[in-house]
């Protein structure tokens, strides 16, 4: 008798659970806003929100509908005409928000959670300091194992992304990692979460389109 396998997406799904996280499945971004519309944010005390710079995040279109929520009040860190100084300042205080919703570099079928930063704003939040954190991650963004995961950011999220802040860095070029001592370099704050403490901080909506970088 033929079984089914479970999806690279559902094999996931379970670990990261067994790891801590609270995991749900959506297929497609419209129905990953649906899920954090119904599913997540009721069941959270809400007053202050942040994101990290994600564009898997923005595919979904939450942050309009977030901003739009007159009790819940948003900190944003990327608003344009504010001076560098003023929008760092930002990013501290976006460390003790009720939530912070941002994507991910990779994520491991083995259910680890890894990013790579520039400055730590959005590796840092995840960590520690907002009550809750929901990550959105698209189904490009699941490898193997943790060799293959730092290996997908140096190789593809890192230098596109350098390319999409027009960062003078030797990968713009390239499209390749040179471990640079660029001053614009990206690559500084590596962050690897193996398990969720306290369990179920983190959410991780996955989805199954690929998005983001």
């Amino acid at each position: 008798m033929q079984t089914n396998t479970p999806t690279e997406l559902e094999q996931c799904q379970k670990a990261l659970a067994n790891n801590g996280f609270d995991v749900y499945l959506a297929q497609n971004r419209a129905l990953a806003k649906e899920v954090f519309f119904a599913q997540i944010l009721p069941d959270l005390k809400v007053a202050s929100f942040s994101w990290g710079d994600s564009l898997t995040l923005k595919t979904t279109e939450i942050l309009d509908e977030l901003f739009a929520c007159e009790q819940i009040q948003g900190i944003n860190t990327f608003e344009a005409g504010i001076d560098r100084h003023e929008l760092l300042e930002r990013r501290r205080q976006a460390l003790l928000v009720d939530l912070f919703l941002t994507g991910s570099n990779a994520v491991t079928l083995d259910g680890k959670i890894i990013n790579l930063d520039m400055i730590g704003n959005r590796t840092a939040p995840i960590s520690f300091g907002p009550k809750k954190v929901v990550l959105f991650i698209g189904r490009n963004k699941v490898t193997g194992d943790m060799v293959e995961a730092m290996a997908r950011v140096k190789a593809i999220s890192a230098p596109l992304n350098a390319k999409r802040h027009q960062m003078k860095t030797p990968c713009t070029q390239s499209g390749r990692c040179h471990d640079c001592n660029s001053p614009q370099r990206i690559c500084n704050s590596w962050s690897i979460i193996s398990k969720c403490f306290p369990p179920g901080r983190i959410k991780v909506v996955l989805i199954d389109e690929e998005l983001g970088l």
